[in-house]
């Protein structure tokens, strides 16, 4: 029998001697009347709290444990002569990991430690399976990620992180509502998912006998919205794209998207550099955030980078004289980009760039420009007839927010469609499929707007962390049982 085990069946033992006491081990009622934070600023006063138990240390007649809940942790002093005769007893069958409730006055051992000197407690749950003791210092980020659980129980610093991710969201959420946009909600099944380069998750729907896909994006029924006369909406969602595991994608994040009618990408420039600067600030308290050895400043205004002048200066190569796909697979090869034969031109250019240039922007940037081949769903340049109205704002090396001025014109949405809808047929499984009831609605008439997503990519830099340990239980290879 394994240790664990061995424990295990200890635990299971003392269970069933608290049932013999006629003490109820998972009672549905709990009286917490202060939280353990509030209680170490209540000395001299009676508090009762309530909480995990993290350490047992007795001596003789005395006991002191460590009781901890969400906000703080605390001693406790529990003398036997101060207990019922029933809560004696149940002193000794109390172990790590119990959940309990405490009556005492807070005050200060003869070392100075604020502790609750306990007069009455009740066994709120019994722990049955002790916490592993290799758990504690564990460095195996599978092994924490799989068994997230034990990960927040000994990791007070992973807790931390997760409260700093509701205040990025709630940030997101207040900017926007703030500035007059409408939080709407649209569909996580579609019959073609759109507004993105991603392969999707397919899954049947069995009442319409029909498949369907997880949406990888936000974007084309709030363009629809535009088109029912909304004009500053957004939404924030999961959305779901089946492709690699790294240290910066996710199979199903949360994405908040803005779709913002009668404004283009140079409006969307000035408008997200404050809502960034909100965010980071609402987020850590302070403008500026860790990369590796680098320190990021938000504060100041970001420069933008065209990305034909971009592509050029770093890669000597000229994109707008349309280099052979030849070329720009020999290029691909040289930058270390290993790409693969079937890819397009415009596969091979963002490789290229993700590659060889992006690495490089540490400081908040806006790219601007992008190649038509790389965005179907934005509107062309009108000074430069082969890029889009398109930004990025990049920082610490990567993608944290992408936006354009969106393609209202019909015709030239449904050429792009077909665009894509070759690649998919030459076995580009990331390429865009032709969504006709959007192009019909686009030709009911959508104004002029912009539109714009950022992803829990954005949290995940700000607190220098790879992304699936900012997610409270990402997907992650099954480990032994």
């Amino acid at each position: 029998m394994e240790p664990i085990e061995k424990l295990r069946k200890v635990r299971l033992e003392k269970l069933e001697k608290i049932r013999k006491l006629k003490i109820d081990p998972f009672p549905a009622k709990a009286l917490k009347k202060q939280t353990i934070g509030e209680s170490l600023k209540s000395i001299g006063k009676e508090v009762t709290t309530a909480g995990r138990i993290m350490a047992i240390r007795s001596h003789g007649g005395s006991t002191f444990m460590d009781l901890a809940d969400e906000s703080a942790k605390i001693q406790l002093f529990l003398s036997q002569d101060k207990l019922s005769i029933v809560n004696r007893e149940l002193l000794t069958l109390l172990d790590i990991g119990d959940f309990i409730q405490v009556r005492g006055r807070v005050g200060k051992t003869q070392a100075g430690e604020t502790t609750i000197f306990v007069s009455d407690f009740k066994l709120l749950t019994k722990s049955l399976r002790p916490i592993p003791q290799s758990f504690y210092g564990l460095k195996d980020i599978e092994t924490r990620l799989r068994k997230r659980h034990l990960d927040l129980i000994v990791n007070p610093e992973v807790r931390e992180l997760f409260i700093k991710k509701t205040k990025f969201w709630q940030s997101v959420r207040q900017f926007l509502l703030e500035n007059a946009f409408l939080e709407v909600e649209t569909p996580a099944l579609e019959q073609i998912p759109g507004g993105a380069d991603a392969r999707p998750f397919i899954t049947r729907h069995h009442a319409l006998n029909q498949d369907f896909y997880l949406r990888i994006s936000l974007e084309l029924y709030q363009k629809r919205l535009l088109v029912g006369g909304f004009e500053k909406i957004f939404e924030i969602g999961k959305v779901f794209r089946n492709e690699g595991i790294d240290s910066g994608h996710l199979q199903d994040y949360l994405q908040m998207e803005f779709y913002w009618a009668y404004a283009d990408y140079e409006d969307l420039m000035d408008f997200t550099q404050k809502y960034y600067q909100f965010i980071v600030y609402k987020t850590l308290g302070t403008s500026e955030s860790q990369h590796g050895d680098k320190l990021i400043d938000w504060s100041k205004n970001w420069p933008k980078i065209d990305y034909l002048d971009s592509f050029k200066q770093e890669t000597g190569m000229d994109l707008s004289k349309k280099p052979s796909i030849n070329k720009l697979y020999d290029l691909a090869e040289k930058v270390g980009a290993k790409p693969t034969k079937k890819l397009s031109e415009g596969r091979l250019i963002d490789l290229i760039y993700k590659k060889a240039i992006r690495p490089k922007i540490i400081q908040p940037t806006f790219l601007i420009n992008h190649p038509i081949l790389l965005s179907p769903l934005a509107k062309k340049n009108p000074a430069k007839p082969q890029t889009v109205q398109r930004v990025q704002v990049i920082a610490a090396g990567t993608e944290v927010g992408n936006g354009f001025s969106e393609l209202n014109d019909p015709q030239d949405q449904k050429e792009r469609f077909e665009e894509q809808q070759r690649l998919r047929k030459a076995g580009d499984e990331e390429a865009q499929m032709y969504d006709q009831d959007f192009v019909e609605a686009l030709e009911y008439g959508m104004p002029p707007a912009a539109g714009f997503g950022l992803s829990q990519r954005l949290f995940a830099v700000l607190v220098d962390k790879p992304i699936r340990e900012t997610v409270f239980f990402p997907t992650v290879k099954p480990g032994n049982k």
